[in-house]
């Protein structure tokens, strides 16, 4: 008896205090696009390179700062990897600070033995984790107009796909499908967007194959995507970026404009392709003031 109530207060501790907690996106029975191979987590050097059981890594803040916002962060990594701690646990916990509550998504890479239409499996796991944070948000104490999305690099591109994709990809006849998996903001990093002359070859490799139909690179070319329902964006670039050209994310905010959607686009001279939360170069190092204080001006924090 003493064993369970020890428990019990351990779980509720878990819900309630500031930290970090797994939560799975599929039951056994309902993944979709699924051969039902087992698979196990493949992690080293702060990457994962498989991913056994798509899930979000949940970091609450305190029930005393909460601005009753959340955010879904998607790691970069090429789809082939993700950078879980530098774009990902880092950056939930610098939300964690604003008041905001943060999910880590670790989904299916497209590669995955696992994987029966690659170009599918990320998305499928991202509309879904919408859908969970959704789902939960009154027991969260989350408005749920103040949900959003934030990715780096290939991240980024997932992120934007999440926000501009209208197709349900996800739906798998259970309560969830009654969620709507659009988020209310994206904030993307050195963003992936387009995969044809600007494309980061290795993104569009690992997510659409070697040789993609000319429907698939522009279905994922996310410029072309856009449209006046398409959420509000924050999008940093650095203009000396020689794995994704700054070009992306210049043809992504002119299709934004053009559709009339909100954007605030940041390009910074230096920076590569490594501006993350801390340590940037020059003006770069200005991203994260301006993001905080986007979100504050649009009424999302």
């Amino acid at each position: 008896m003493q064993t369970s109530i020890i428990t019990c207060c351990l779980f509720l501790l878990a819900q309630y205090t500031v930290g970090q907690q797994r939560i799975n996106l599929w039951e056994q029975n309902n993944m979709p696009n699924t051969k039902g191979v087992i698979l196990q987590d493949s992690i080293a050097n702060e990457r994962i390179y498989q991913v056994a059981e798509p899930r979000i890594q949940a970091f609450f803040t305190s029930s005393q700062e909460n601005k009753h916002a959340a955010v879904l962060i998607i790691p970069g990594g090429g789809y082939a990897r993700l950078a879980y701690e530098i774009s990902g646990y880092q950056l939930a916990k610098w939300f964690n600070t604003m008041g905001m509550h943060a999910f880590v998504l670790e989904h299916h890479m497209p590669q995955s033995p696992d994987v029966i239409t690659p170009h599918l499996a990320p998305l499928q796991d991202a509309q879904r984790a919408i859908r969970i944070i959704k789902q939960n948000a009154a027991s969260w104490d989350i408005d749920i107009d103040k949900i959003g999305v934030m990715g780096s690099s290939a991240g980024a591109h997932l992120a934007a796909t999440l926000s501009t994709w209208n197709q349900d990809v996800s739906a798998v006849g259970d309560a969830l499908d009654n969620h709507d998996f659009k988020p209310a903001f994206q904030i993307l990093i050195s963003p992936v967007i387009d995969m044809g002359e600007f494309a980061h070859k290795g993104s569009r490799e690992n997510l659409l194959g070697k040789q993609p139909t000319n429907e698939l690179l522009k279905q994922f070319s996310l410029q072309h995507q856009v449209d006046a329902e398409t959420p509000p964006a924050f999008i940093v670039h650095a203009f000396d970026d020689p794995a994704v050209p700054v070009k992306n994310s210049l043809l992504y905010a002119d299709s934004l404009v053009t559709k009339g959607v909100s954007t605030s686009l940041h390009i910074f001279p230096q920076g590569k392709h490594a501006i993350a939360l801390r340590n940037n170069p020059g003006s770069a190092s200005q991203w994260v003031m301006l993001c905080e204080e986007w979100l504050i001006e649009n009424e999302k924090l």
